[in-house]
């Protein structure tokens, strides 16, 4: 029994307090409850879990949801539940009696080849509908054979980008999935990821051997995330300004190391502000128990390495920073979407300097595998590229992924088109690199073509008789760290190369002797002295409508907000969830503007479905009445 279209939007309703899907979910749905494999595309924050979480309730039996984290797995499982879908975990953290407890729900669910299912809303039992698994489960005989008994109607597979060597975040344990469609013939897969080039798109296909899947490759836009970048500086203090401007806010902060997490969080505690640290070095129970405590809202700010964030549910995070600079723009769009997945207005905010990139050089020099060293370098070309432009970064990072952005220009795009960054003429001072690279061979790195050009009288330089080449000292007008932009700039833009040698050297190309020759300007982009990382997303309270920001700023729906945001986190403690669980930003800032009285009224509230409805919907009246 496929239910109609009428019956979806009822239980879309229902679960989830939505009147509408989202675009590509009503196409995702129709595919999963058509029996076939499905492959998914679709940013964080367009609603991925919602496209296996209806279709596994109005189908027969259960569906296995395949996600990499045991840690997160409570999260997604009480998610559910609070929107009255009937979800169970099962993996080896669990005690006896906890996995018995799941076994014997199991047990209970009508299967889902054959069987009848219980009609949609109906009270349906101790059955399951969802039940979430980790990769590595699959290697267990026990439960192979208990699928075998009691097979599931489809396996969902999150995160499938983890499958791939060729994403960001490969796993190993996910090879063992491309087994799931001949070890399971009847059984349909629908694989789900945020981020996959279509070279990673076609390479998953493939491990996973999905079966002509229905393939959507849904947008990457994000609009409620403003991107910026800030000239990396003094960090410490960035960091700090950038936190205290958003006071009580959740965000996350990236350090490429465990020394500068523990740092970055270390000097963030010392200013009062509730900021732990989350990286693999740390004994697991801390790590669990700091995830937790975020998860929560009991910590405003976690600072992470990398290590930190697949899978995390949390929906208000209001920003993301990149205190360095990150190996891959995939990697660099993943961990920044982490932001504003309820859809409200988020920063992504990147430190970019000199020094990381060539901290990052260093790093890939020590890779052995030459394949893998040239990806590397390949990437964090893209990086740079993408930290010097000059222009749109929306566009860059949907170009990267394949998809034309058209509509640049608007403040709350980002950072260039809010006119933060302006283009400087560096015409002259790419020719003096350009001829200082010529003049010495095309033979040295970016450090001493450096050295050329300001004067310096190190012996290097002097033992090479650089000193009495014609380019030597012209640049001594300008500092060091400004004739290093400038090759990062030549670099980004393609009008020199740098190897991927041990140490790599510069070289010259086509497009140098065009700028040598005087046939072609160069610009460099240059920041505002008042940018600093302010965005004007930061003070702003709004919410998505359609493809529109609506901003709301009256004080006395900012002011309920915040109370309805108190009685939320006292409510999720309460029940021992993260305060997301109850109700997302979204749903309360509607609940403000609206100010429902009456259960009926609260009904109509976004993301107020029939089950939290019972559960909270009158304490939130009552709370509202009384302002």
């Amino acid at each position: 029994m496929n239910p109609g279209r009428a019956d979806l939007h009822a239980e879309l309703l229902r679960l989830f307090g939505y009147r509408e899907f989202r675009p590509n979910q009503q196409e995702v749905i129709d595919a999963v409850l058509s029996r076939r494999d499905v492959f998914v595309v679709m940013p964080t924050g367009g609603g991925k879990s919602l496209c296996y979480q209806l279709p596994a309730v109005v189908l027969p039996g259960y569906c296995v949801v395949i996600s990499p984290l045991i840690a997160l797995m409570k999260d997604q499982v009480d998610a559910a539940r609070a929107n009255g879908i009937r979800a169970e975990l099962l993996n080896s953290s669990q005690a006896p009696a906890q996995r018995a407890a799941t076994l014997s729900a199991l047990s209970a669910t009508q299967a889902g080849a054959d069987g009848e299912n219980d009609l949609p809303g109906a009270d349906r039992g101790t059955g399951v509908d969802l039940l979430y698994v980790a990769p590595e489960r699959f290697s267990d005989a026990a439960f192979t054979s208990l699928l075998a008994q009691r097979p599931p109607s489809f396996f969902a597979i999150d995160e499938a980008h983890c499958v791939s060597e060729w994403g960001h975040d490969f796993r190993p344990d996910y090879l063992r999935l491309g087994e799931l469609s001949a070890t399971y013939p009847g059984i349909p897969i629908a694989a789900f990821t945020a981020t996959a080039t279509h070279k990673v798109q076609r390479d998953i296909v493939e491990r996973l051997r999905l079966r002509e899947p229905h393939v959507v490759r849904a947008s990457f836009d994000r609009p409620n995330l403003r991107y910026a970048v800030v000239p990396k500086k003094k960090e410490g203090a960035q960091i700090l300004s950038f936190v205290r401007e958003r006071p009580g806010v959740p965000g996350i902060i990236y350090r490429a190391t465990r020394k500068k997490v523990e740092q970055t969080a270390a000097s963030l505690q010392a200013d009062g502000i509730r900021a732990l640290p989350y990286h693999a070095g740390l004994e697991d129970a801390v790590r669990a128990e700091n995830q937790e405590r975020f998860q929560r809202d009991e910590a405003e700010v976690i600072v992470a390495t990398i290590a930190f964030g697949m899978g995390i549910d949390k929906s208000n995070v209001r920003y993301v920073l990149h205190a360095d600079l990150p190996k891959s723009l995939e990697g660099y769009y993943q961990e920044s979407g982490r932001a504003g997945r309820d859809g409200e207005p988020a920063d992504c905010v990147l430190l970019a300097g000199g020094g990381d990139i060539a901290t990052a050089r260093y790093f890939i020099n020590q890779i052995t595998d030459p394949d893998q060293q040239a990806r590397s370098s390949r990437a964090l070309a893209e990086m740079i590229r993408y930290s010097g432009s000059i222009g749109c970064r929306r566009t860059q990072l949907l170009h990267y992924f394949g998809e034309e952005y058209d509509s640049p220009g608007h403040p709350g795009c980002c950072d260039v088109c809010a006119g933060e960054v302006h283009s400087v003429d560096i015409t002259r001072d790419a020719q003096i690199v350009m001829s200082a690279m010529a003049r010495t061979g095309q033979r040295f790195g970016v450090g001493h073509i450096v050295e050329v050009v300001v004067g310096s009288d190190s012996e290097r330089v002097r033992s090479r008789g650089h000193h009495q080449i014609k380019t030597w000292g012209v640049g001594a007008d300008k500092p060091t760290p400004h004739w290093r932009r400038v090759i990062d700039s030549l670099i980004s833009q393609r009008l020199i190369e740098q190897t991927d040698e041990k140490f790599p050297t510069l070289r010259l190309t086509e497009a140098s002797r065009e700028v040598l020759a005087g046939e072609r300007a160069v610009a460099m982009a240059e920041f505002h002295a008042s940018a600093g990382g302010r965005t004007a997303g930061r003070a702003r309270r709004s919410r998505i409508d359609g493809d529109d920001v609506r901003v709301i700023d009256a004080p006395e729906t900012q002011r309920l907000f915040e109370q309805l945001r108190a009685l939320r986190k006292q409510i999720a403690d309460e029940q021992g969830v993260p305060a997301y669980i109850v109700f997302t930003d979204r749903t309360l800032r509607d609940m403000a503007e609206r100010r429902p009285t009456t259960m009926d009224e609260m009904a109509e509230v976004h993301g107020v479905g029939t089950e939290k409805l019972a559960r909270y919907g009158e304490r939130f009246v009552q709370a509202i009445a009384l302002d």
